[in-house]
């Protein structure tokens, strides 16, 4: 008997290991290999935000978000134009992701350990810092936050934006009037018609809105946060390949602007003797290959969508009639939290 239980056991252990060896293959099928024997590159993002996302008259995507993507494409295929850009309703989108209808989201709900840890993905690094802002006309003659009172300020009601509204003024001995709203398409129309002096809300939103503002310009976005908020790709856990792809896809904007590499004058520095440069331009070293990627992948992402400040200067420079400081945005050497690993 004792014998006859060894051999049932030692069968089904036999057929167990068969059923994942079948299995094994599908499962094991990396990212990477997926996108490419896809030939191109599936990006989910928000629907349209002025400046990350938009779509014009053609159909065609450009912004920040937009760029991201191309900048990943580059990296694996050295083309940046091997994208399909998904637009996807809603602030948190992890079953496109989890699915395998995207490859990667590039703005998503801002990073949480929530959403890192439950949803089956992965944040991999910080392309835009964030958080919770004030909007006033230029007229107002105010230039910080903490200049603000007497004030009537539109608000989202009810989450989390009026409660930190409520402890900020709080904090500041400030008297203010909340003018509270349910939907981010109410501030800008109640505060065009004057019905709030300003607008709180992320700095995005209010980039968004400032946008389609008649003038712009005579709109000011002030400096300080109430809250944080950190936004970049997202990826599907479970494969680290990708998940680095990703990620030193954005350390390499980041870099890039560090060691002063545009994509003007990439190909200028060919012969460069610096030799962070040359790691970046693949001449020294091979930092694509444990990627599985070509040497000069660094290389192509420049050239295809510049280094960080060429990124954010094109979305949200002077020439959008719309300029947004960058703040912390802006590299760690110039005050900002900008800051990625070294090549090495």
């Amino acid at each position: 008997m004792t014998r006859f239980i060894a051999q049932l056991l030692s069968a089904a252990m036999g057929l167990a290991c068969a059923l994942t060896l079948a299995v094994a293959p599908v499962m094991a099928q990396s990212t990477l290999q997926t996108v490419r024997d896809r030939g191109f590159l599936i990006c989910g993002a928000t629907s349209q935000l002025p400046g990350f996302a938009q779509q014009d008259a053609e159909g065609r995507w450009s912004g920040f978000d937009v760029d991201l993507c191309r900048g990943i494409a580059a990296a694996v295929f050295g083309d940046p134009n091997l994208i399909e850009f998904r637009p996807l309703r809603g602030d948190s989108r992890f079953a496109p992701l989890q699915t395998g209808a995207v490859d990667v989201l590039t703005r998503n709900g801002p990073w949480t350990e929530r959403r890192d840890t439950l949803y089956g993905a992965s944040y991999v690094g910080t392309a835009f810092f964030d958080g919770q802002a004030f909007m006033v006309p230029q007229s107002l003659g105010v230039v910080s936050a903490f200049e603000l009172d007497d004030i009537s300020v539109c608000v989202i009601d009810g989450g989390e934006d009026l409660a930190r509204l409520q402890e900020f003024f709080f904090a500041n001995q400030a008297s203010y009037t909340e003018v509270p709203y349910e939907d981010v398409a109410d501030l800008s129309q109640a505060y065009q018609a004057g019905l709030c002096q300003a607008i709180s809300a992320s700095g995005r939103q209010l980039q968004a809105i400032r946008r389609g503002l008649p003038d712009p310009a005579s709109h000011r976005i002030l400096p300080e946060r109430i809250s944080k908020e950190l936004l970049g790709p997202v990826v599907r856990e479970g494969d680290n390949q990708w998940f680095n792809i990703v990620r030193w896809t954005l350390f390499t904007l980041i870099d890039a602007e560090e060691v002063g590499i545009t994509a003007l004058n990439i190909e200028s520095l060919s012969a460069a003797r610096t030799p962070a440069v040359r790691r970046i331009l693949g001449v020294e070293g091979d930092f694509g290959a444990p990627l599985g990627l070509k040497r000069t992948f660094m290389a192509d992402v420049i050239r295809a969508v510049g280094n960080y400040a060429e990124l954010y200067d094109r979305h949200f420079g002077p020439q959008t009639g719309a300029a947004l400081l960058r703040g912390q945005n802006s590299l760690w050497t110039n005050g900002g939290r900008l800051y990625a690993p070294p090549i090495r």
